[in-house]
């Protein structure tokens, strides 16, 4: 099943792992440290929390965290799209917003990726998203692969899936710190 097709099956809570997935990949572009949104997983994999909980105030305390970071307006291509995911997130977990940000971090974050990978993708990141992987560059391909993974997770476990979804972003976060590393040092 491609990735467009799981983000429109994927419910409220899929959908918010998966927006914060991308998101917490791209941490490393935005200066914050690997817990500032451990808040909002915790939020995910509360199921007495209803759909929402605190979810807003965690969000909140994540933004104040990260704009504190910001950059002084000289940020690069890279690291704007991931603030525009954190600017874009909802307050309300509503199935509606959460899937229109978890569609747009979906787009941002295998932008992201493609910036940062020298290999050359030809092919757009919608094509990439619909299933069309034929000569995809290594860094999306790895990419495409966490986002339908964190999707599959919730959808076959729901609550329990948010722990193994954050596994997967943890993973994918580390690798974008070595390649943002290896980036400075070439610069």
């Amino acid at each position: 099943m491609s990735l467009v097709e799981l983000i429109a099956q994927a419910d409220e809570r899929g959908l918010a792992a998966s927006g914060l997935a991308c998101l917490d990949r791209c941490v490393p572009l935005l200066g914050g440290d690997d817990e500032v949104l451990r808040p909002l997983w915790a939020n995910l994999a509360d199921d007495s929390a209803g759909a929402g909980g605190d979810w807003a105030e965690r969000l909140e305390q994540a933004r104040g965290a990260l704009d504190a970071d910001a950059g002084d307006g000289g940020e690069d291509e890279v690291a704007l799209l991931a603030r525009r995911m954190l600017a874009a997130a909802p307050t309300a977990r509503d199935t509606t917003e959460v899937r229109a940000w978890a569609d747009a971090c979906s787009v941002a974050s295998l932008q992201i990726h493609r910036l940062l990978d020298p290999s050359e993708d030809a092919a757009s990141v919608d094509s990439r998203r619909a299933g069309g992987t034929e000569g995809m560059s290594p860094l999306v391909a790895a990419e495409l692969r966490r986002q339908i993974t964190v999707l599959e997770l919730l959808a076959g476990h729901g609550p329990a899936g948010v722990r193994q979804a954050l596994e997967v972003s943890t993973e994918g976060r580390r690798v974008l710190r070595a390649v943002v590393s290896r980036r400075a040092r070439l610069a």
